[in-house]
Parts: structure tokens; C-alpha cells; sequence
């Protein structure tokens, strides 16, 4: 039965709510908020003054349901959480998954370390600071901390059971509280210089270590003086080194970009009136949104949609389409007064303008890449004589060590580049050690069932990175699968090795070429070729690295959890205790000579 518009919305009431619109299969394609859900939805069904992708999802409706709520803030709430889980495809999605960092120090140690943190608890057990815009920028604050204050950086537990300095002591990384050569008043004292700086504060940091530096000097105590004189001249390199603070404040910043063929909205984080940085985001827009309305839709989705911290102002490059309903619904969230605002004036202008400045960059690149790549795929369709360019690359490439921890990485690319949510790795197993050959079969035969079955898009290109050996047993795996639509392209390397002499066999071991240096269809296989071995390269060491962490003795019947520390301490590490004979083993406390024997047995085969 089809849908009929008309007898629906007979049926809808006036007031708030959200709406959901189903297609035939009832999968969810626009999730959206009303003040009269009669009134928002009858605007879909005129027959005049529909754009084309509004039209396409009308055309696509088979069901609407309503859920209706008492405010129109709480609609707005509803319809952001629907949006996170169901990530309807006409929405504008913000895909992004990534935590923000930030630097953590506890109020409960006596001895408090500088933490880098991905979550931020809301349990009031110490202070946060941030977030920054990425990892790069918290481990460089921390660092700077650790040089300039000598703030501890060890985890509790390793500072818990020390009972000697560490490295960091001896090269003046650290004043090593753990064995108390310093007093907690005098560490809580550097750490509040620390915390001052993150706060903006360095100005006033530097006016109290001069301070004390005269007065050090004063008493003819010359040592600490050049100590805090070091300080000194390193915070005065710092602030040199920075941006001039344009004024106090927590702020987020959004700046919408628009040119044919992309958009770009870039978030500026200011916190204590500095820029902590930025981050971009190139959402589609489904349904040819005005500015305004785009940017509504992506600050809702930023606060409410996902975990990230509400700050005190939010500054648009537009005026949004809600903004008394988006500042109510933030500060019933954030518990305290919001501010949004789009006209400001000041060092709030400048914020602005730099955010503006940042968008248009970031999509101005993003553009000319997204061009380059367009023109490398046209360039790839020609060279293996396709009737259209390909949409869909998938690049496979081996890795382990002498045989150890095979694994195949399988990475794919399409025309806006590498789709990294679609990267693979396969754990291989059961292969003889060292032979590419069978693991290649092995990834290749557990990828290509999942795409005979449907579970995977099929892409129109294979590249293995490999002669022709590789190319042969690429083949075998098609012929299994009952594969023949997708063609297949070896890259061998030349004699030397060296980048621009490779070798291509496309389909059969007979039809091979070789391209110029400056072929962009060259550069194409080359780049994708290097991601899938980069990805290999990075799955084998995780999976070497696991293996040798984790400890033998664990597989040992009898040997806990104390007799491990025991052994590890009386030997130093696992390789002492591999070369120990039965009676060494047997001289360890806790040790009898059954387990030492047990033990030398497990560990010598």
C-alpha cells in the first residue's frame, strides 16, 4: 500500500515534535524537529518549490512516524540522539568519532601527575585541561611541563613502588617526589606554576620566579637562582613563541565554507582566551541546505549529538536559523548560561575571522586534492583501457617478520581517497612460515566469499602488490569464487627497487607495461600501494608486539601472579630467566625444585 500524504496529515497534531521518514524497507532517511509537526511536514508535500534532493527523499517515503514531546527544546534533544544512532542518510552527519584530549591533574595524589586523558569524568576527582584539537598538542604541552617544572610523568602504580629515581631524575626531567626528594609543598608548588601556564597565566608564573630568583640570589643561595633563572628565560622563550592572547574566555568557534563541489566547517577552540586549535569537518549536504540552516543542524549535532565540552560562548560565522532554541537546550545541558552569537566585535571578530580563514583553506586544498585524485582515476580507466574510470580500488599487500605474525592488509580507495573506515587486516594462520603465496590466498579467499555474498561493496579494481606469482594466485582465487567482473593489476617492482620502474600485469601474467615517472595513473597505484603496506606493516608489529608482551610464565600451571614478580625480580626479565638453569630457578623464594623444573621445561620445550 503506498503512502498517502494527504490522509497523514489529517491525522498529525499541531504540536512539538520530532518525525521520522521510513522508506519501503523501514530504514530511516530523515530524522527532523518541529514546533507544528503538521505545519513542517505539510511543507514537504506541496507540489511547488521542492529542490531536487528534497524531492528525491519525498519520492523515496513510504512511512512517516511522529513521536510528539512537550517543548520544542526537548524535540530538538530527541532529535539529535536519534540522529548519533541511526545516522539517517539525508541528515547532515558529523563524522566524527574521535575524542578530544586533554590533560588531566588529580586532587588526590599527594604527589599529582600530569595526565594525558581521552575522557573527561564527571566525578570532581581533579582538574581538566583542554580539550586541545589533538594528541600532537597535549604530549607537547606535557613535555614542555615536564622540561620548564619537572612534573612527574610516571602512572601511579610504577611511582607507587619505586624505590630509587628513574632516568627522568638523572637527566633533570623530574624532581623524583616517588622517593621523596622533594616535599609535597614545594612539588604542589611547581605544579601550580604548571597549571597557571596552561591557564594562560605565564606572565604571572614568570613575575614569581624572578621574584624568587632575587631572593634566592640574596641569600647567596647561586645554585637555585640559576635553577629558577633557566626557568625564567625558558617561559620568556615560550611566550615569544606563542600567539598574543587577544583576550580571556572559553569559546568555540564555527566556520561554514561553501564552493562548488564541497563544504567545510571548521571548529576553533579557544579556551582562557587562547587558541588551542582546530578541527574540519566536510559534511554532505543531502538536501541543498541554506548556510544558515547547515550550521544549525551541525552545532545541534556537536554538542548535543556527541560528548564534546559546552563552553561558556559559541561563535558562528552565520546567524543560526534557532538560536534561542539551540543557547536553551546548551545550557540545560552545560547547566549554567550559554551564549551564541554570530555579530561580535573585538578579539571575538578576530576569532571569527581566523576560523573564516581556516575553512576556506582547509576546503580550498581539499578541492584541489579531491581534483588531482578525479584526474589520476581518469588517467588509471585509460591506461587499463576501462570504458569509464574506476570508482572503487582495493590494494592488498603481505607483512610479518622471518614468518612471524603474518598479516595481510587489505586497504581501499575511492575517487575522494582512501576510505579508511573500509581498511581491513587479516590475521593469518595456519600457513607455512614465510610463504606470501599461501597468505595472500588465504586474505584474498576470506575477502572475496564476503563479497560474492553481498556483505561488502564490490570494487572494480584489485591490485596486489606482488609479480606475477601473486597475480597467478590472485587469479585462482577468482576462478574459486566464481569472480570474472573485476580486473586484476600486479605491481611488480624493477630490479633496483626503486619508485617509477615498476612493472604492471593487468588481468594475466601476459599483458604487462610499464608507465612513465610522471604518469598520474602511476601515482595512483603507487599511493595506494604504499597505504596497504604502510597498514600491513602497522597490523604485523601490533600483533609481534602483543605476542611478546605477553609472558610465558602466564601458560605455566602453579606460577600466580607472586611468583612471577618473584622471578621477574630475581632475574630481571624474562630473557634472564629463559638462560637460568633448574637450580637457578630453583634458588628464587617460592620457588621449589618441581615448579623449577616445571618452569625450565615450559620455557625449553
Amino acid at each position: 500500500m503506498s503512502f498517502d500524504p494527504r490522509q497523514f496529515l489529517k491525522t498529525v497534531t499541531e504540536s512539538p515534535g520530532i518525525y521520522q521518514m521510513h522508506d519501503a524497507d523501514g530504514n530511516v532517511l530523515y530524522v527532523g524537529k518541529a514546533k507544528r509537526l503538521r505545519a513542517r511536514l505539510s511543507s514537504y508535500f506541496r507540489n511547488t518549490g521542492l529542490n531536487a534532493k528534497t524531492r528525491a527523499l519525498v519520492n523515496r517515503i513510504a512511512d512517516v512516524q511522529v513521536t510528539v514531546t512537550r517543548s520544542e527544546t526537548e524535540a530538538l534533544l530527541l532529535e539529535q540522539t536519534l540522529i548519533k544512532r541511526q545516522r539517517p542518510p539525508y541528515n547532515i552527519l558529523l563524522r566524527d568519532d574521535k575524542s578530544y584530549p586533554y590533560i588531566f591533574a588529580s586532587d588526590r595524589h599527594p604527589y599529582p601527575a600530569l595526565e594525558f586523558r581521552r575522557v573527561r569524568h564527571k566525578r570532581g576527582d581533579g582538574r581538566y585541561f583542554g580539550p586541545f584539537t589533538s594528541s600532537g598538542a597535549v604530549r607537547e604541552s606535557l613535555a614542555l611541563m615536564q622540561k620548564v617544572f619537572r612534573i612527574r610523568n610516571c602512572e601511579d602504580t610504577v611511582f607507587a613502588h619505586r624505590s630509587r629515581p628513574c632516568l627522568q631524575y638523572q637527566i633533570d626531567r623530574c624532581t623524583a617526589p616517588c622517593v621523596g626528594y622533594i616535599s609535597q609543598a614545594a612539588y604542589r608548588r611547581d605544579l601550580e606554576h604548571a597549571v597557571m601556564c596552561m591557564e594562560g597565566k605565564s606572565e604571572e608564573v614568570t613575575r614569581r620566579l624572578y621574584s624568587d630568583m632575587e631572593a634566592a640570589s640574596e641569600r647567596l643561595d647561586f645554585e637555585q637562582a640559576a635553577f629558577l633563572r633557566d626557568q625564567v628565560q625558558q617561559l620568556r622563550r615560550l611566550q615569544s613563541q606563542q600567539s598574543v592572547d587577544t583576550g580571556g574566555g572559553d569559546a568555540d568557534v564555527f566556520a561554514l565554507a561553501e564552493r562548488p563541489g564541497g563544504l567545510c566547517v571548521t571548529v576553533l577552540v579557544i579556551r582562557q582566551g587562547q587558541v588551542l586549535g582546530s578541527r574540519h569537518h566536510m559534511p554532505e549536504n543531502g538536501l541543498d541546505l541554506s548556510s544558515e540552516a547547515l550550521l544549525t543542524s551541525l552545532v545541534s549535532q556537536y554538542y548535543l549529538g556527541q560528548d564534546n565540552e559546552i563552553p561558556a560562548e559559541v561563535l558562528t560565522s552565520h546567524a543560526l536559523d534557532d538560536a534561542e532554541l539551540l543557547q536553551e537546550a546548551l545550557a540545560e545541558n552545560a547547566g549554567r548560561r550559554v551564549r551564541i552569537a554570530h555579530q561580535v566585535r573585538g578579539h571575538r571578530a578576530q576569532w571569527q575571522e581566523l576560523a573564516r580563514t581556516n575553512a576556506d583553506q582547509h576546503l580550498a586544498s581539499k578541492l584541489a586534492s579531491r581534483q588531482q585524485l578525479s584526474d589520476r582515476f581518469e588517467a588509471l580507466g585509460q591506461t587499463l583501457s576501462m570504458a569509464e574510470p574506476p570508482h572503487r580500488l582495493e590494494c592488498f599487500d603481505i607483512s610479518h617478520s622471518q614468518g612471524e605474525a603474518t598479516v595481510a592488509s587489505c586497504v581501499v580507495f575511492d575517487q575522494n581517497g582512501p576510505i579508511k573506515s573500509d581498511y581491513r587486516r587479516f590475521n593469518i594462520e595456519g600457513v607455512a612460515a614465510g610463504d606470501d603465496y599461501a597468505a595472500m590466498r588465504q586474505a584474498l579467499t576470506r575477502r572475496y566469499k564476503r563479497i560474492q555474498s553481498g556483505e561488502v561493496p564490490r570494487p572494480d579494481v584489485l591490485i596486489v602488490d606482488g609479480g606475477k606469482g601473486q597475480l597467478n594466485m590472485a587469479r585462482e582465487v577468482f576462478e574459486e569464487q566464481g569472480v570474472f567482473d573485476i580486473l586484476l593489476l600486479g605491481v611488480a617492482k624493477g630490479t633496483s627497487r626503486k619508485p617509477g620502474l615498476e612493472t604492471l600485469f593487468i588481468d594475466t601474467v601476459e599483458r604487462s607495461m610499464t608507465l612513465e615517472g610522471a604518469s598520474g595513473a602511476l601515482h595512483l597505484i603507487q599511493h595506494i600501494r604504499d597505504e596497504a603496506h604502510r597498514f600491513a606493516i602497522t597490523g604485523h608489529r601490533q600483533r609481534r608486539d602483543k605476542a611478546r608482551r605477553s609472558s610465558t610464565l602466564q601458560d605455566i600451571p602453579g606460577i600466580g601472579p607472586r611468583r612471577r614478580r618473584e622471578l621477574l625480580r630475581h632475574f630481571g626479565g624474562l630473557q634472564g630467566i629463559q638462560s637460568a638453569s633448574k637450580d637457578d630457578l630453583a634458588r628464587v623464594p617460592g620457588i621449589n625444585e618441581r615448579l623449577a623444573a616445571q618452569i625450565h621445561q615450559a620455557l625449553h620445550g
